[in-house]
Parts: C-alpha cells; sequence; structure tokens
C-alpha cells in the first residue's frame, strides 16, 4: 500500500486517482474555513507560489470533524478560499479524516506517521485542548485538529507530519530539500 494506491474525489466529486501526483513532492492538509488556523491558507498559498513549479503539489482537503468549522458545499468553501485568501491550490471534497467513515487516504497517512505532539506557540494550549477532549490523545494517530499536515516525497513516501501549530512557513525549508 502506498500513497498512490488511493482515489480521492475532487470538489465536483470526480475521481481523481493519487497516481496523478507521482514524482511531485505532496503537502496534504485537512482544512476547515472557520477555525482559528484558517489563516493558515495565505502560508499555504506562499509555499505553492514558491515551489509549485518546482514540484510542489497541495492538496486541500475540507474536514467539518473538529467544531464544525468546515460549513458549507465544496463549492462555496472553494470561493471562501479563492476570495479571502487567493489560493491557486486544489480544493478536494470535504472528508472526514478520523472514525469509521475516515477517508482512506487519511487512515494511511496516519499508519505511515503517527501523533509526534505540538510545538510551538500554541503547542501547549493545543495539548491541554486535545487533553480535555480525550485523555490518550498522545498515543492515538488520530488527527487532532485542522491543518494538520502531511509531506510525501517525490517517491509517494509520507515522511512528516506537521501539526496545526506549525505554520507553513515553518516547512518551507523541509519541502525545499525535498524538491
Amino acid at each position: 500500500m502506498a500513497v498512490y494506491d488511493f482515489t480521492v474525489k475532487d470538489r465536483k466529486g470526480n475521481d481523481v486517482p493519487m497516481s496523478n501526483f507521482k514524482g511531485k513532492v505532496l503537502l496534504i492538509v485537512n482544512t476547515a474555513t472557520g477555525c482559528g488556523f484558517t489563516p493558515q491558507y495565505e502560508g499555504l498559498e506562499k509555499l505553492w507560489q514558491e515551489y509549485h513549479d518546482k514540484g510542489l503539489e497541495i492538496l486541500d482537503f475540507p474536514c467539518d470533524q473538529f467544531g464544525h468549522q468546515a460549513p458549507g458545499t465544496d463549492d462555496e468553501i472553494h470561493q471562501f478560499c479563492m476570495a479571502r485568501y487567493a489560493t491557486s491550490f486544489d480544493n478536494f471534497k470535504k472528508i472526514e479524516v478520523n472514525g469509521e467513515n475516515a477517508e482512506p487516504l487519511y487512515e494511511y497517512l496516519k499508519s505511515q506517521r503517527g501523533f509526534a505532539g505540538f510545538t510551538g506557540r500554541k503547542g501547549w494550549l493545543m495539548g491541554l485542548f486535545s487533553m480535555i477532549r480525550d485523555r490518550k490523545y498522545k498515543t492515538s494517530a488520530d488527527i487532532k485538529w485542522n491543518f494538520t499536515k502531511f509531506l510525501v516525497n517525490r517517491e509517494g513516501e509520507v515522511v512528516e507530519r506537521f501539526e496545526p501549530t506549525v505554520e507553513p512557513a515553518e516547512i518551507a525549508d523541509k519541502i525545499a530539500a525535498l524538491l
């Protein structure tokens, strides 16, 4: 099993084989339009602008599992992203990332890179918040919140997971190293 073995849906509901992205560096992100981390769209767009021509693809999967912070249809979410943050990267169909209805791609991503802890200025707050929601959050590979990012190399290997407290600009050097 590899990243390329999955098929996802674009925001219109069309199948998109992940094999379409062979040879690219991928940053796969679960997002929400009404989250405290939503301004990370700006940083994601900057990464895409800087590295897309060198082989980076950002795959944006809206997710409404965390505080219902991704309301609206897939097209409404896309319009919000374009109008508010001028995003150019692909928005996919809204998915679930945890539980029995979790997107199979996300089950795979979590199996490859589990939760390794929160970092950054907001890390302690997210840790406290996560402990209130789930006392065993540290040992679970589940996605903890919106804007968890998975970095995939050109060979389709999941090389790193970044929690929501990691800003996109903080991973630019890791992306550049894979390109």
